[in-house]
């Protein structure tokens, strides 16, 4: 006689105290399936099924948590959802053997698949900046040898080198040497014995080489695995007491929650960014508002994302009149915050007119930004009626496009080839896409 099925209360419960119905599950589960390139096609009868006690799939189970943490705005655990805990869950790596785990993982190919399939998750936890300052384990190691102030300098200049590379080429080529950098080298010195402010000065070096290693995988889309890059810099930042890089990360996490559509989890991270720096200069101050004003906007908040915005300004006039900062936040950059607040709240002309400023304005070492945003900017240009206007845009993204290695733009130019599509009979389109189809963009038959 088969044995009866025991119904999971924990996950009936958490479905009522989100008021879904169990088709509106199974959609929230498919649609988290598909941002990580996993797509599922789960209908009420299988929420049904798992509610009557049958154990979802592994794989079911991560994307059930995330639905639901993203819509009751707090985690979701494998235990009050019913579920077993999961395989190796004991207790967490300390920080640097944390990064080396993360680090390898990353360098090795047969992973990267692995790698690409974790969540993004709304209900990361965030460490305070008082619970990071301090916390980070000592690293002296006795057997390692002693580092000075050179070591840091060199973390430093390769880090900017590779950010170089990142602007320029994309960092689909950048990341694993990035990531085989901070394994074979920077975990070293971390361990390393030496003075309090060279220990801390290698800290914040490499707080800055993983927010850079988490951006650009941001870029490849491989959105769970730039959350762990963001964590390892989050916890070297402060027992760095790098207020700036702390900072600069929330920031960075709230402009990837943004990107993706969680305007509610970015707006949280914009407000940490800015709470953590209230002596930010004033160029910080306006990439934190500008954040902020994007995130309000993408909420529905149209005053807030207006005064925000408004503060931006402000601050960035103090900033240019100051010593520029090549490398930063710069008039471009707010440009591209009013395009972005201007499309949010439904206003696609000026948006197109903020994007086209923000293309003008921008330093043209920023290769990959250039191909990304020029990409955007057409998109919208034919969203308002301009077929022609968005061809031209759109040919010089693919100017750039074949030396990039980025799967931001990769997206960018399939999305041309599938808005041009229909506007075959066009002699622009149609040159377009066989532009396209010459340097390697799929093209449908």
């Amino acid at each position: 006689m088969a044995q009866q099925k025991t119904p999971n209360e924990g996950l009936a419960r958490l479905l009522r105290e989100a008021a879904w119905s169990e088709t509106q599950l199974a959609t929230a589960v498919n649609r988290v399936g598909t941002e990580v390139g996993r797509p599922t096609k789960y209908e009420q009868s299988a929420v049904s099924h798992w509610l009557s006690g049958t154990m979802p799939r592994k794989e079911a189970r991560a994307a059930i948590l995330e639905a639901l943490s993203r819509r009751l705005f707090r985690p979701v655990t494998h235990a009050e959802a019913g579920f077993p805990a999961p395989e190796g869950n004991g207790s967490p790596l300390g920080t640097v053997e944390g990064l080396i785990d993360l680090g390898r993982q990353d360098m090795d190919p047969s992973r990267r698949s692995i790698l690409g399939a974790a969540l993004f998750s709304v209900a990361l936890t965030i460490p305070d900046w008082p619970d990071v300052v301090g916390r980070v384990e000592a690293f002296a190691a006795g057997e390692v040898t002693r580092i000075g102030m050179g070591e840091v300098q060199m973390v430093e200049a390769m880090t900017e080198r590779v950010s170089g590379l990142d602007d320029e080429f994309g960092g689909r080529h950048a990341r694993p040497m990035a990531a085989s950098f901070l394994v074979n080298t920077v975990a070293g010195y971390l361990k390393a014995q030496a003075p309090d402010n060279v220990r801390k000065a290698m800290m914040s070096a490499a707080a800055d080489l993983c927010y850079l290693t988490g951006y650009m995988a941001v870029d490849e889309g491989l959105h769970g695995l730039a959350q762990r890059y963001y964590l390892k810099a989050l916890e070297l930042a402060g027992a760095a007491d790098d207020h700036l890089t702390y900072c600069t990360t929330l920031r960075g996490m709230s402009v990837q929650a943004v990107d993706l559509g969680h305007g509610q989890h970015a707006m949280r991270l914009a407000d940490a960014a800015a709470a953590a720096s209230p002596q930010a200069g004033p160029r910080m101050r306006a990439f934190l508002a500008g954040q902020q004003a994007h995130s309000a906007a993408q909420l529905g908040n149209a005053e807030e994302a207006l005064r925000f915005m408004r503060e931006a300004e402000r601050a960035m006039d103090v900033a240019e009149s100051q010593a520029k900062a090549f490398g930063s936040y710069d008039p471009s950059s707010l440009m591209y915050h009013l395009a972005q607040v201007r499309h949010e709240l439904g206003d696609e002309a000026g948006a197109v007119e903020s994007m086209q400023e923000s293309n003008r304005l921008r330093h043209s070492v920023y290769r990959r930004a250039k191909v990304r945003h020029l990409g955007l900017t057409a998109e919208r240009q034919l969203g308002i009626g301009h077929l022609e206007a968005a061809c031209l845009t759109w040919g010089e993204a693919l100017d750039d496009y074949p030396v990039v290695q980025s799967g931001r733009c990769d997206e960018r130019m399939r999305e041309m080839v599938s808005l041009l599509s229909r506007y075959r009979k066009n002699d622009q389109a149609k040159t377009l896409l066989e532009r396209a189809k010459a340097v390697g963009v799929p093209v449908a038959a």
